[in-house]
């Protein structure tokens, strides 16, 4: 199994199409004003968000985004006015993140594991 997509519910798909643009992703598919689709801009995955009337208050959903240049890419983004609730931060379980939330309040968590993402010291080996 390979995970391929997420999505992601919007009051507004057309400002969250700038945010996700201004974040690094890339729109294959425009369908407004109920969906839009973005490349990611390494690897094979996409993204997308679906026009809804009404945004639950569930948390507990985070979507991360890995970046090799995470500092750089963090302090680009501040520089052109997006908010971090974290600063790109150094975590316990050997990952770099920084933490943000979209127009619409989904986690999204930009961050840098390296090999930890796949191989960290405590991986189960089967």
């Amino acid at each position: 199994m390979n995970l391929n997509q997420v999505t992601v519910p919007s009051l507004d798909v057309e400002k969250a199409i700038s945010f996700y643009e201004l974040l690094g992703l890339k729109l294959i598919v425009k369908a407004l004003p109920h969906y839009a689709r973005f490349e990611c801009p390494n690897g094979t995955s996409t993204f997308s968000i679906h026009k809804t009337d009404k945004l639950t208050n569930i948390e507990g959903v985070s979507i991360y985004f890995e970046c090799d240049n995470l500092d750089e890419h963090v302090m680009s983004l501040k520089q052109n006015g997006i908010v971090f609730d974290l600063e790109h931060t150094d975590q316990n379980w050997l990952w770099r993140e920084a933490r943000l939330k979209d127009l619409d309040g989904n986690q999204l968590i930009l961050y840098f594991a390296g090999e930890n993402r796949l191989h960290p010291p405590w991986r189960l080996n089967k």
